[in-house]
């Protein structure tokens, strides 16, 4: 027999919309001999629905399309995810459709609450199995985070299942990958079961999901693999309940699943909201270099614009280079000096500021002024402003409110300063698009005259490493300097996180990568009185 895995690219809400490709989907499947047909978690409304499942009429409409769908499936047997209004509780469940009526129900019972997760939010778990049998063969339901237990799929199994199916709605970052595979090579063997496991793919918002489903066999073994990053409608090919082996590796590099989760996530988060197109302002540095590689690649060149705002500290290579890399590329790219505004602004301020030293203030209207001319311009315009700061500045505030700050998706949100240098590398690899001084160069804001990062900042190296120990893995400070950090940058570093927790309140959404973003699984308050660095131990490194 045949499995058809419907590795598939739903939109939160519309519900017609993923209906009709949950349809196409399993006419392919049908037409290539597939009896069951795979569809990911809660693929009919699209995942993560959130609130919208708090709400009585999206159920109802849920159900509504749940019915109609289902009496257009017949000779097939369908797995869709829904989420399930029964008896005054809501579930996140599958629905199996099978002779154009639902057959069975299964309702998810394990329900993630951590990270990302809010399930227990929004619904409650289920206690039963389900198995359903289809050419001979029984296959027992499971949803994403059952997975991750062992109750659910050893359920299954004494219930009769010979094979487990899996539909996930789980989010792609650095680690993620592997991880699911041992763990669920490890339910395979507790269970002497192949399991499917299937995946969404597309963005959503901050997160993005990468597809890459695959089978185990009963050992464990990987058997069959797809693509990451793509949809697509795979058959996998049974004999009686053993998988038949196919090739397939996922690449086990970082940068290109990194560059593919961020393309995606422009892509989606742009045409998904319908978006006329992008612009960003281009200063000749690395991360608004690499911003707008991502950018053309997601869109295409015709639906992205770039703009220089040069000021009196702006260098002649950095517009040399900023116009080098958008004749490259192919973009539209204007100039608009803020010379002028820069110059009004100090005359309006001149008697306030009268008899002060110049400090960030000057530098912060020169970032507030770009910002201002960049938004009239998406005002304008219709497009949509890219922000192009990265995660190691947005970790100690070094941005600007309403100014670099300003816009609507921050694409590089996630990624560390020294991810951004090997992401430059690595498009580079694919076809030069960055000019080489953009990326040797010492980094610099270019606020005032002969500003470089490393003014205001520890190298990045050293900065990324603290901020890996202890934003994604949770490190306090005096571990971190056992691991042989410096002590005065740890503690630092671990101030201005916490200082600058009122900016990234006031960030605009960004693509989620690692394990710990600052989005939905940060949650830190902006009023405390925690003062966690004063605690670090500053001597030696």
């Amino acid at each position: 027999m045949h499995i058809a895995l419907a590795q598939l690219d739903q939109v939160v809400g519309d519900l017609p919309g993923n209906a009709r490709r949950i349809l196409d989907a399993a006419g392919a499947a049908r037409r290539g001999g597939a009896a069951l047909v795979v569809t990911p978690e809660l693929s009919l409304c699209g995942y993560p629905p959130e609130d919208l499942v708090l709400r009585p009429a999206f159920l109802d409409a849920c159900a509504a399309e749940l019915a109609a769908l289902a009496g257009a499936v017949n000779d097939v047997a369908l797995i869709v995810g829904f989420p399930e209004m029964r008896a005054g509780r809501r579930h996140n469940a599958l629905a199996v459709i099978r002779g154009g009526r639902v057959e069975a129900v299964y309702r998810k019972q394990r329900l993630p609450n951590y990270t990302v997760f809010d399930e227990q939010r929004y619904f409650a778990p289920g206690d039963a199995p389900c198995v359903v049998g289809v050419d001979g063969v029984r296959f027992g339901l499971i949803v994403c985070e059952d997975v991750w237990d062992a109750g659910p799929a050893s359920q299954a199994r004494a219930e009769g299942a010979q094979v487990l199916v899996v539909p996930n709605g789980s989010p792609y970052h650095t680690r993620q990958q592997a991880t699911r595979f041992d763990v669920v090579s490890a339910r395979a063997r507790e269970n002497g079961l192949p399991i499917v496991y299937v995946n969404r793919v597309g963005g959503q918002d901050e997160l993005v999901f990468d597809g890459a489903s695959f089978i185990v066999a009963a050992d464990g073994a990987v058997v069959q693999q797809l693509p990451a990053w793509h949809e697509t409608v795979a058959l996998a090919a049974f004999d009686d309940a053993r998988p038949r082996p196919v090739r397939g590796l996922l690449d086990p590099r970082l940068e290109p699943h990194v560059w593919h989760a961020l393309v995606m996530g422009v892509r989606d988060y742009v045409t998904k909201n319908g978006f006329p197109g992008v612009l960003l302002g281009l200063s000749g540095g690395i991360d608004s270099a690499l911003t707008l590689a991502i950018a053309v690649d997601a869109l295409g060149r015709d639906k992205v614009r770039a703009v220089m705002l040069p000021s009196r500290y702006t260098a002649a290579m950095s517009l040399e280079d900023s116009r080098a890399m958008a004749g490259i590329l192919g973009v539209r790219c204007d100039e608009i000096p803020i010379e002028g505004p820069f110059t009004a602004f100090l005359a309006a301020l001149e008697g306030e500021f009268r008899g002060l030293a110049p400090d960030a203030t000057e530098e912060n209207i020169q970032a507030r002024i770009r910002g201002t001319l960049l938004m009239a311009l998406s005002n304008k315009t219709g497009a949509m402003v890219l922000t192009t700061g990265n995660k190691s500045e947005m970790a100690v505030g070094y941005a600007t409110l309403y100014g670099d700050m300003a816009g609507g998706f921050a694409v590089l949100k996630d990624i560390s300063k020294t991810l951004v240098y090997r992401l430059a590398r690595y498009r580079n690899e694919l076809g030069r698009v960055i000019p080489e001084r953009i990326i040797t160069r010492a980094p610099s804001a270019e606020l005032r005259a002969d500003q470089t990062d490393q003014d205001s900042l520890p190298p990045y190296d050293v900065l990324d490493a603290i901020l890996e120990a202890y934003v994604e893995e949770d490190a306090s400070p005096a571990e971190i300097v056992a691991r042989g950090l410096p002590g005065d940058a740890v503690a630092k570093v671990v101030r201005l996180i916490k200082v600058s927790e009122y900016k990234r309140r006031q960030a605009a959404v960004g693509i989620r990568i690692t394990p710990r973003g600052f989005g939905k699984d940060w949650r830190y308050p902006i009023t405390s009185a925690w003062r966690e660095w004063e605690r670090v131990p500053r001597a030696g490194r």
